[in-house]
């Protein structure tokens, strides 16, 4: 069987729906498209269309260029879109995290208590006195005494 080439109105009726650009960059919905009716028109007839192949078309090296152009620029368009988009979300993440330290600090701060300063000071105290004292002699946040109200051993 002999496989026939025809310059078809189909052609001309699905690219005239599209603009150059689309025709370069939807090149494979357009060869559906094509295909489609072409099975359509040609099924009446018992023809059977298997493929259909859309070669030798083109434009010119200036306007395929500056397609090319148009499609860069978009992209760099979307990444730059992007780039401020998760810039915009990190300060977001970054104030809430701000935010919610400050909460914690403050509820901290409601139940903080001089036992509660002094127990932390010995949980973190690694056993050795300073070598640097004050000037009265004094060890820094601990005490010795026992809290008020409680005997002495």
């Amino acid at each position: 069987m002999k496989i026939r080439r025809y310059n078809l109105s189909l052609y001309k009726a699905a690219t005239s729906k599209k603009t150059a650009e689309e025709i370069i960059t939807k090149r494979t919905e357009l060869k559906t498209e094509i295909d489609n009716s072409l099975k359509k028109r040609l099924e009446p007839y018992g023809v059977i269309v298997r493929d259909v192949s859309l070669i030798n078309f083109g434009f010119s090296p200036e306007f395929s260029k500056a397609i090319e152009a148009k499609q860069i620029a978009e992209q760099e368009a979307k990444q730059a879109e992007f780039t401020v988009k998760k810039a915009t979300q990190d300060a977001q993440a970054e104030i809430n995290r701000a935010k919610g330290q400050a909460e914690a600090q403050r509820l901290q701060r409601l139940t903080l208590t001089p036992e509660i300063l002094q127990q932390q000071a010995i949980e973190k105290w690694d056993g050795k006195f300073p070598t640097v004292m004050g000037g009265n002699n004094s060890l820094p946040l601990i005490n010795i005494t026992p809290p008020r109200g409680q005997p002495g051993k």
